[in-house]
């Protein structure tokens, strides 16, 4: 089996199908020389706890059964069409590796706005990002467009005390900006009310905890009148928002909000010929549709405006995937529209025929590719389970599968001429292992390598 992408999905899927079928064999393929995905890459640098899921992965990683092919580009340095000829299976789950935009003025052309992609990248270490340099010393106000746990993260690390940072795997290059931050007031804007956003309590309660750094109260008119008629997880949410930080606005040296029911429509230059962000225009909302305090409620536009300073802007509105070339000629209809390759619900992956749907014998998907960028790495390990599932499944019941074969043994030769060294398990434990020894030497953890070639040259 083949499995594109070395991230959460692709590992558990990995793990529950070799677990499920004896003898399984698996090639895991990954553009990155490293492996584990946004686990590296998109995990905050102070929540190490929850890239404990490494050590799980590096024992599925230590079967003979199991194979790693990094720093390969598939469908460019390797054809899609090929796998078909080597493999009873292919699961694809390379996740969603660009970021949505939002289509308004200013977006493109202004300094000072990035994706919330790019920056958690930036500061956890990728190489696409490794030259972001974001200025955050242009000011002291941040707006921070979306809702969610990444924007709370940005919030979080935009405001905590530069000690904290240092003792995380987060990059010295980082470590150095974030230490020259002016940044003392950080908006956290989402287009619906608090019972709306998909900001979970862990993340609210440590940005409530943190030391000199006041929340600026919510008005108590977008709170349901009856909290504790609430269900547990919505009311103990409630609860902490309404309640607020235990630090006054007198004594914090920097503060945060929650801005609720507004949209942007437009990123402003600093004054009419500058290049960079100075403020945000957004349109206010208000309920159209439904229960105000149901999950589910819908907003409309209203005619009235307000503008919000901004020296810093981030958009966290989500990520996207997009089709790996070659998808096409082996009959995978990538949904461009949602992001996704269509599938029945449960991994396997599904196209139109005359005949109606169909699946595609021996072709799968699992995680953010399969049903949206949504959802914790707990989520994605149950999605990864059901494919898991599925094709075992199908393996039992001698449903269709593709030709089979020895899989990289033979693909290998098929790599195009020019294409990059590949590096396999051994070689990323080299590059773990030379990351752990710089972070010995600055007392942490690790410190990451942040360019392919550095990577490359830390194997022997």
């Amino acid at each position: 089996m083949a499995v594109l992408g070395s991230g959460p999905a692709g590992f558990y899927t990995a793990y529950k199908v070799m677990k499920n079928i004896q003898d399984a064999s698996v090639d895991m393929y990954e553009q990155l020389p490293v492996p584990f995905g946004l686990v590296r890459f998109g995990v905050a640098p102070d929540h190490p706890d929850v890239k404990n899921c490494q050590d799980q992965f590096s024992e599925v990683a230590s079967s003979p059964n199991f194979n790693f092919i990094g720093n390969i580009d598939v469908g460019r340095d390797l054809p899609l069409t090929s796998f078909r000829d080597h493999y009873d299976a292919v699961v694809f789950a390379y996740g969603a590796s660009k970021d949505r935009k939002l289509g308004i003025p200013g977006e493109d052309n202004l300094k000072g706005i990035y994706s919330a992609r790019a920056f958690v990248g930036w500061y956890n270490g990728l190489p696409e990002y490794a030259d972001l340099a974001p200025n955050l010393e242009a000011g002291e106000e941040a707006v921070i467009i979306g809702q969610g746990n990444v924007a709370l993260d940005i919030a979080r690390t935009l405001l905590c005390d530069i000690d904290r940072l240092q003792k995380t795997d987060m990059t010295e290059q980082a470590i150095a900006t974030f230490a020259k931050s002016r940044i003392k007031r950080v908006r956290v804007v989402g287009r619906r009310g608090p019972m709306q956003a998909s900001f979970t309590i862990k993340e609210v309660r440590e940005l409530m905890k943190l030391p000199s750094v006041s929340f600026e109260q919510i008005s108590p008119h977008l709170f349901p009148p009856n909290l504790k008629a609430l269900p547990r997880t919505p009311m103990r949410l409630m609860e902490l928002l309404s309640k607020g930080s235990t630090v006054s606005h007198i004594e914090a040296l920097r503060t945060w909000s929650l801005d609720f029911f507004l949209s942007p429509v437009s990123f402003n230059p600093v004054h009419p010929s500058a290049d960079r962000i100075g403020s945000m225009t957004f349109v206010k909302n208000q309920i159209s549709e439904g229960d105000p305090f149901d999950r589910s409620a819908r907003v409309s536009a209203t005619e009235e405006h307000t503008l919000l300073p901004a020296c810093l802007a981030f958009r966290s509105i989500g990520y996207r995937a997009e089709a790996i070339p070659g998808m096409l000629e082996i009959g995978v209809n990538f949904d461009s529209q949602r992001g996704i390759i269509p599938n029945d619900g449960i991994g396997r992956i599904i196209t139109q025929t005359d005949e109606g749907v169909t699946t595609l014998p021996g072709m799968y998907c699992s995680g953010w590719v399969k049903r949206g960028p949504t959802g914790v790495i707990a989520s994605t390990m149950e999605d990864a389970f059901l494919t898991a599932e599925a094709i075992t499944e199908d393996w039992e019941t001698k449903a269709p599968f593709l030709k089979g074969g020895d899989g990289w043994q033979s693909l290998a030769n098929e790599v195009k001429v020019g294409a990059p060294r590949t590096v396999n398990w051994k070689g990323w434990q080299q590059i773990d292992t030379a990351e752990k020894l710089e972070g010995f030497k600055r007392h942490k953890e690790r410190e990451k390598l942040t360019s392919v070639n550095e990577m490359l040259q830390a194997l022997r």
